[in-house]
C-alpha cells in the first residue's frame, strides 16, 4: 500500500488535495477578515453618528453666525438649489442664538429661475426676522445667479481677487441642419402651432424665432438688473459694463458698488458682526456618505469586492 502512495499519480493527488485545503484554509481566513472589517466599518459609523449628533446641539445654545453655504451651480437637484437652501436659510434665520445669517457663496451662477425664487425667499425672510442682518461673502466667484442672491443680502464681502458680477442672461445652442443637408439626411417635423419648433436644431433658424428669443433674453435681463438695483439701491455707480455680463475683481466691485467691503467669511464675522463663533446650517453628507466619499471609488470597489467574497466563503 504504501509503495502505491509513492507512485506519481498519487503523489500529484496528494498535493492537489494539499493545495486545496491550503486555499480552503486562506479563503476562510479572508471571509474572517472582510466580516470582521464591515462590523468594525459599520461600529465606526455608529459612533460618529452619535457622536456628531450630540456635538451638533451643542453650538446652538450660544451666540453664532448662521452660515449656509451657496456652493457650485445654482440648478434644479443640485446643492445649490431651492430645495436644499430654502430649507437651511428658514433654519438659520429661526435660530434663537444667530445674531446674523450669512450667505458664503460660492457658485459661477446658474438657473435665473431658481435664483430669483431664492432671492424672494431671502427678502421674505429679512422682514420675518428684522433683527437679523444678512450678508453674502462671495469666495472665489459670484457671479451670475450667484450674484442676483448676492443682492438679496444687507451687506456683501468679497476678496479682493474674488470674481464679482456677470450681471447678464445667456441662451446658446447648435444649428445642424446644413450638416444634416450634405450627408444627406431629412428632417421631418410635423407641428400643431407654428412656434413649436422653436429651436429646433435640426432646422434652419427661423428669424421670427430668433427675435422672440432675444425678447425672453431681454426681458429675463431686465428682471435681473431689477432685482440687482432692489438689493443694492443707490450704491450702485453707473457704469457701461455694469450690466453687460462683465464681471469685475473684487477691489473693482467695491468701486462700482456691487459689493461693500473686502473680507471672508472668518475676517466679516469677527470684524463686522463681531461674533466668531460660526455653524453651518446648510445641508451636511450623512456619517455614512462622508466616509464612503473619503475612501474614493476604488476603494469602495475594493471593500464591496472583499465583503461579497468573504461572506461567500465558508
Amino acid at each position: 500500500m504504501n509503495e502505491q502512495l509513492n507512485t506519481p499519480e498519487w503523489q500529484v493527488i496528494g498535493k492537489l488535495v494539499a493545495s486545496i485545503q491550503d486555499e480552503q484554509r486562506r479563503s476562510r481566513r479572508w471571509g474572517i477578515f472582510f466580516k470582521s472589517l464591515f462590523f468594525i466599518f459599520i461600529f465606526s459609523i455608529l459612533i460618529m453618528v452619535f457622536f456628531d449628533n450630540d456635538a451638533d446641539t451643542k453650538p446652538l445654545s450660544q451666540s453664532h453666525v448662521a452660515v449656509v453655504n451657496v456652493f457650485g451651480p445654482i440648478m434644479a437637484g443640485a446643492p445649490a438649489s431651492t430645495e436644499h437652501l430654502l430649507p437651511s436659510l428658514e433654519n438659520a434665520f429661526a435660530a434663537p442664538n444667530a445674531k446674523a445669517v450669512v450667505l458664503n457663496i460660492n457658485s459661477p451662477g446658474g438657473s435665473p429661475v431658481q435664483a430669483g425664487i431664492i432671492f424672494d425667499e431671502l427678502q421674505r425672510l429679512k422682514q420675518a426676522h428684522p433683527e437679523k442682518p444678512l450678508y453674502a461673502i462671495i469666495g472665489d466667484v459670484g457671479a451670475s445667479g450667484a450674484y442676483y442672491i448676492a443682492a438679496a443680502a444687507d451687506l456683501i464681502y468679497a476678496d479682493k481677487a474674488s470674481t464679482v458680477g456677470s450681471i447678464g442672461v445667456i441662451g446658446s445652442g447648435f444649428g445642424f441642419d446644413q450638416l444634416m443637408a450634405k450627408v444627406g439626411v431629412e428632417r421631418r417635423t410635423y407641428t400643431a402651432g407654428g412656434n413649436k419648433d422653436f429651436l429646433d436644431p435640426f432646422l434652419p433658424q427661423k428669424e421670427n424665432h430668433k427675435v422672440m428669443f432675444q425678447q425672453l433674453l431681454d426681458e429675463v435681463h431686465q428682471q435681473f438688473i431689477s432685482q440687482v438695483e432692489l438689493g443694492r439701491g443707490d450704491r450702485l455707480v453707473p457704469h457701461k459694463d455694469l450690466y453687460s455680463g462683465a464681471v469685475f475683481h473684487g477691489a473693482r466691485a467695491v468701486e462700482l458698488g456691487l459689493i461693500d467691503g473686502l473680507g471672508s467669511l472668518h475676517s466679516v464675522s469677527r470684524d463686522q458682526i463681531g461674533v466668531a463663533h460660526i455653524v453651518f446650517y446648510s445641508p451636511e453628507k450623512t456619517p455614512f456618505q462622508a466616509v464612503i466619499d473619503e475612501l474614493g471609488v476604488q476603494t469602495k470597489t475594493a471593500i464591496s469586492w472583499g465583503l461579497n467574497k468573504g461572506l461567500m466563503m465558508q
